[in-house]
């Protein structure tokens, strides 16, 4: 006996259920990001390693040790299974001219890969929604995914989710603070981690956002960036957070907060909760302005912002939420040799007019498959025997009826059960 193939680690199946919830989270995004004027894009799972190598950052966990990387047996060429989604839509927008047309807003959904050690909420296959901007320089654009934020969490009936705000500004001026930063890490080597040793030179920003207790005290302490940046940063970040004062949004500025990715320059924001544990994060983003033109296209304007399905799925189910299911319009039950032959007519005709239909195969008595339609959830059952059939006409039960409805039963012709359905549709929902 052959042994059972188990799906990789970390990569999980979502069944129907689970599946059918993943839906209507994913119509109310589409909805949402609709209501603000973004557009849908579709991008390749795989691109080609030095895509994400230049745009993310040699020195970052993601390139360092999490990307599935290969080489392609046919033609040699090394690609990888994208661990983000900011660098291939940058990519797609470069190779399609789109930002020379006019300014964009752009979404995708789909799923990442990062080799991580897989626990609650980080998984090595995982699904995200990624929101992106071109061409647009202003704060505006900036508070405006953030007060996006805002209103999906309002509309997933969410609470409990924070803001934090934080500006990484412009390359000279970071490249001041690191000055700064490693001379006081080298005052404090003796603190460091091995990770933190290893970034102390090559991407000592990052030492910021570690999550080692033995370092947080001497972290605290650290350089600000903030106290780095010129007049032109500090007025885009007011300009941020004055937006956000006159919706009153809260947020905290958050002087730790530096995302793991090398493209980000001045505002930088994550949504985080402490319902979720250790990966609290549930949605993060911020300005890229430099990295359209580091890919090889013109000097573009971008910001964008990612979320976590799996992350916000579960915030949805710890909160209570639970998605309505919709249940199948009709079951179609059918027994002998004229109704076999006339049913599958009657459930495309019931479909043509916008009715769903789950149509019995397999055989069986009545009995069981009346069984079976009253645990389907449908609403009605469609019976078609042969005394039925050579009359033209069906028996039409409503499963979900109560009272004296409850066991009423109706012969209708097969021309007008669909309209029969309709009205009760529109009876029982004005009772």
């Amino acid at each position: 006996m052959s042994q059972n193939i188990q799906s990789v680690r970390g990569m999980n199946d979502i069944l129907p259920g689970e599946a059918e919830f993943w839906e209507i989270f994913e119509e109310t995004v589409r909805s949402w990001l609709k209501s603000y004027g973004y557009r849908p894009i579709r991008l390749p799972i795989v691109e080609p390693t030095p895509l994400f190598k230049r745009a993310i950052g040699e020195v970052t966990d993601i390139v360092e040790k999490e990307m599935y990387s290969f080489i392609d047996s046919l033609n040699g060429e090394l690609l990888t299974l994208r661990p983000e989604g900011t660098a291939g839509c940058v990519r797609a927008v470069i190779q399609n001219k789109l930002a020379a047309q006019h300014p964009q807003r752009l979404y995708y959904m789909g799923q990442m890969f990062r080799h991580e050690r897989p626990q609650k909420g980080r998984y090595r296959q995982f699904n995200q929604v990624g929101v992106e901007s071109f061409g647009f320089s202003g704060p505006d654009i900036d508070a405006e995914q953030i007060l996006m934020g805002s209103r999906l969490w309002d509309d997933l009936g969410l609470d409990g989710i924070k803001l934090q705000l934080n500006s990484l500004g412009q390359m000279d001026e970071r490249t001041s603070h690191r000055a700064e930063l490693i001379t006081y890490f080298e005052k404090h080597v003796d603190l460091l981690d091995e990770d933190a040793k290893r970034r102390l030179y090559t991407n000592p920003l990052r030492i910021l956002d570690s999550k080692n207790p033995a370092m947080q005290e001497m972290i605290s302490t650290a350089p600000n960036l903030i106290n780095h940046l010129g007049a032109e940063s500090m007025a885009h970040f007011e300009g941020v957070q004055q937006v956000l004062r006159d919706a009153g949004l809260p947020y905290e500025i958050n002087p730790r907060l530096v995302r793991g990715l090398d493209y980000y320059n001045l505002t930088v924001f994550e949504w985080v909760t402490e319902r979720l544990g250790a990966q609290g994060t549930v949605c993060a983003g911020g300005r890229y302005d430099g990295l359209v033109e580091q890919l090889g296209g013109k000097s573009t304007p971008a910001c964008g912002f990612a979320m976590g399905v799996e992350r916000l799925v579960m915030l949805i189910r710890e909160s209570g939420g639970e998605p309505v299911l919709e249940g199948i319009d009709v079951y179609l039950v059918h027994q002998g040799e004229a109704a076999s032959r006339l049913a599958p007519r009657v459930a495309e005709g019931l479909r043509d007019q916008g009715i769903d239909v789950l149509f019995h195969c397999g055989g069986g008595s009545f009995k069981s498959q009346m069984k079976k339609a009253d645990a389907s959830g449908a609403t009605f059952a469609v019976i078609i025997g042969d005394d039925e059939a050579n009359a033209g006409e069906v028996t039409l039960k409503h499963l979900r009826a109560t009272g004296e409805l409850q066991n009423e039963q109706k012969r209708v012709s097969v021309d007008s059960v669909a309209d029969e359905i309709m009205n009760s549709f529109l009876d029982w929902e004005e009772a």
